[in-house]
């Protein structure tokens, strides 16, 4: 550590806080307010909820008003909340009382800080890494007297509220731009956009009374071939000749563009090599995954030589070969979302539409050139608006840099000047250790040790749905099971054991639920009637 500012001390986390060890049974502690590592959101700490203790089922973490809670699953995530209220909180937290030598908010701001965040990364550990205090407690910071860590506090204050402000200006810019992309597609596709190039013409037909002169109402399937895929995985006779060719998954497939990143390969048959092609002008669009990104895609440039689609990609080839692709996937993905979200199917991990959904999807077709014209003033549209923002995304990145910079600065005593006047922190901190070092240790009594038995602590899934007779969403099941945050990886798996074998019988109904704008927020269960 370089020189220090006058007054400052290197110290550790040990030599200033000692986490609280209380540990209580949710049933004795009336309906004071949990909160779960859901209840506090990632970077800004902000407190997005709570729920009564007693709905949960396994010990709970206590702290008091003032404590501050530093979220040790998933350290990145930096859910770092000083608490308002005395309550319990998943064994997840760390709870750190106040202490006489560093501010708690001061202490929250260390906690965020990139020094810091880079050591809890590194030593956190578990397919769901979490570190414990014990592996950090000897972080090595610089300590400034008390008074001189409430200026730092107050002047964070100041400047944090400056950045959070144009970050949220910025922020919303991307939503803004988001909203305007919308809108300019459903102008586009009810003709808005061309309406200068159209004269006096008749409508088709009675089902096109709706659309401009000019344009048609088709499906899919009148205008295009559409070809299923290859499974991967497949199976074949040894004697079979194979050849190896790249293809592309449904993970290469977003809405809009392609991910290029990584493409796997695959053994085919010559045969089902000539058959699966790609080419140029292609439109690919995915038949599984997530309820909400059913359909999505977009065109095929011949990006990659030689290359076929897996059985979860469709791919769509236009009778004319004229009519501009990019006109069908931009109405798939702007139009047709809440058709693919209506027409698919889901089972418990995974949603897909058929090939017969797919050719049913409603198109409005325009006459070709104007259809090329569409596109090409959407694309301009678009290029607008898209430099605007990456440029809010730009800056943005810039506010993060700043926000480390001034964290930074504030820990190497550049943020604020220093007071002569301040008691040193190395007196107070030597205090402290003279008095712990006169303070016999106490070792903490364990009572006996309780067998864990899984069964114990939870409800069956079957028991949950019966008794509530209804719907309920799967992360109340869940929860009315006994599963909260910090719960033992081999309870989960028997919960989802449980799921598996009730779908299987038949006795479960799954269903997904979205938002007004058809993306999927979770899913519900409701028992089957026997």
């Amino acid at each position: 550590m370089s020189a220090l500012p006058n007054g400052w001390v290197e110290a550790t986390l040990s030599d200033v806080t000692t986490p609280r060890g209380e540990k209580a049974d949710p049933s004795t502690l009336g309906e004071m307010p949990f909160l779960g590592m859901d209840h506090i959101e990632a970077h800004t700490a902000k407190l997005l909820g709570s729920q009564p203790v007693s709905e949960l089922k396994s010990a709970v973490a206590v702290f008091k008003k003032g404590d501050l809670l530093y979220g040790r699953l998933r350290p990145y995530l930096n859910k770092v909340h000083l608490a308002e209220f005395d309550g319990a909180a998943s064994a997840e937290f760390i709870v750190f009382p106040p202490s006489e030598v560093i501010e708690q908010r001061f202490l929250q701001s260390l906690l965020r800080s990139p020094a810091y965040r880079t050591i809890a990364d590194q030593r956190s550990t578990g397919d769901r890494p979490r570190v414990k205090f014990g592996k950090v407690s000897d972080f090595s910071f610089a300590l400034p007297p008390i008074p001189e860590q409430r200026r730092i506090v107050r002047k964070l204050d100041t400047l944090s509220a400056r950045t959070t402000t144009a970050r949220t200006h910025l922020t919303a810019v991307a939503k803004l731009v988001e909203r305007y992309r919308q809108q300019v597609f459903e102008i586009a596709f009810a003709g808005g956009l061309t309406e200068d190039l159209r004269g006096e013409r008749e409508g088709q037909s009675t089902r096109d009374t709706m659309l401009p002169s000019g344009w048609k109402s088709l499906t899919l399937g009148e205008i295009s071939e559409i070809q299923g895929d290859i499974q991967v995985g497949k199976k074949r006779p040894s004697e079979v000749e194979l050849v190896e060719v790249p293809y592309l998954r449904v993970a290469n497939v977003q809405r809009g563009w392609l991910n290029l990143d990584e493409i796997k390969t695959i053994s085919v048959t010559p045969q089902e090599k000539e058959r699966l092609l790609l080419q140029d002008g292609d439109i690919l669009m995915n038949e599984g995954g997530d309820r909400d990104k059913l359909g999505r895609g977009w065109i095929w440039r011949a990006e990659v030589a030689e290359c076929i689609h897996q059985n979860h990609v469709f791919r769509i080839r236009l009778f004319d070969t004229a009519f501009p692709s990019e006109f069908v996937s931009h109405y798939a993905n702007a139009m047709g979302q809440r058709y693919f979200f209506d027409e698919g199917k889901q089972t418990t991990n995974l949603a897909s539409i058929s090939k017969s959904k797919v050719s049913s999807l409603p198109i409005p077709v325009p006459p070709t050139s104007e259809a090329m014209e569409i596109v090409r003033r959407i694309d301009a549209t678009f290029a607008k608006v898209d430099r605007l923002a990456a440029e809010a995304e730009k800056v943005l990145k810039m506010t993060d840099r700043l926000d480390q910079r001034i964290l930074a600065k504030a820990f190497a005593g550049e943020l604020v000047p220093q007071d002569p006047d301040d008691e040193s922190a190395n007196k107070l901190l030597a205090r402290i250790r003279e008095a712990r070092a006169k303070t016999p240790a106490t070792k903490r009594r364990r009572g006996p040790k309780k067998k864990k038995e899984v069964e114990l602590m939870q409800r069956k899934i079957e028991e949950v749905l019966t008794d509530a007779g209804d719907w309920l969403p799967s992360q109340e099941v869940f929860r009315r099971c006994g599963i909260a945050d910090g719960a033992e990886t081999n309870a989960i798996e028997v919960l989802y054991a449980e799921l598996r074998s009730l779908e299987k019988a038949g006795r479960l109904e799954i269903e997904p639920v979205a938002d007004t704008q058809g993306r999927k927020l979770h899913d519900r269960l409701k028992i089957k009637a026997t």
